[in-house]
């Protein structure tokens, strides 16, 4: 069995290599994945529970990285076993290439599979493993994709303006209505105090008109204080 393909990703090729070599990355992007461990530098040991046509088995596979040029391509070969339901092997080679900010990732394997799933005829094959190589690269796409744009998006400037805009506003009219209740405030303060000032005046207790003075003055002052 031989399968090309090609895939259009958004982010850097130096990003792109990094997922590839991330099992993280990898595991979440595997049809099927429910184990993924590096065990070196250039080797893997995976889990993955497949279905083609009425054949579903959990495959247990080991891959190793060959040909490694850094950020350019490398080469992944490994061989997968299901038991009864028979073996997968092969290979993959996985070019990168750079086109602007983003990578144009291509790839070619070459695998054979054996025992029951050789039964089942090239045409169900080839189709099923189609369909998760695709489902595994759009899963690739958009997962490296995302985490690129979110990376490097950087906010709006005219947003920025708008919002300091719209905040300045709302400052001015905070500050303009708090100005106005520290004026009633302080006029209510100063009514009262000269009412309270006629009033002792008229009794001539404390002292007599000039010392409810000074008291008023001073509770005038307090009040601007505060308000301030």
């Amino acid at each position: 069995m031989d399968m090309t393909g090609e895939y259009r990703i958004a982010a850097p090729r130096q990003r792109v290599w990094e997922a590839l070599n991330d099992p993280q990355v990898l595991k979440a992007c595997i049809p099927g994945c429910e184990t993924l461990e590096k065990t070196s530098d250039t080797e893997m040991n995976a889990e993955v529970t497949a279905k083609i046509g009425p054949v579903k088995a959990k495959f247990k596979g080991e891959v190793t990285l060959q040909d490694i040029v850094p950020p350019q391509s490398y080469r992944i070969v490994g061989e997968g076993k299901g038991g009864v339901a028979g073996f997968a092997k092969g290979s993959a080679d996985v070019h990168l290439a750079e086109d602007g900010a983003e990578t144009i990732l291509r790839y070619d394997v070459k695998a054979q599979v054996g025992g029951k799933l050789a039964q089942l005829g090239s045409r169900l094959i080839d189709s099923t493993a189609r369909k998760m190589a695709d489902e595994f690269f759009g899963n690739f796409r958009d997962i490296v994709g995302s985490e690129a744009a979110a990376e490097t998006a950087e906010p709006d400037p005219g947003v920025i303006e708008e919002a300091q805009s719209i905040a300045n506003e709302h400052l001015a009219e905070d500050v303009g209505t708090f100005a106005e209740k520290v004026e009633h405030t302080v006029g209510d303060a100063v009514h009262k105090a000269e009412e309270r000032v006629e009033e002792a005046a008229a009794k001539g207790a404390f002292g007599g008109p000039l010392v409810w003075g000074m008291i008023a003055l001073a509770a005038i002052i307090v009040v601007l204080a505060l308000a301030s």
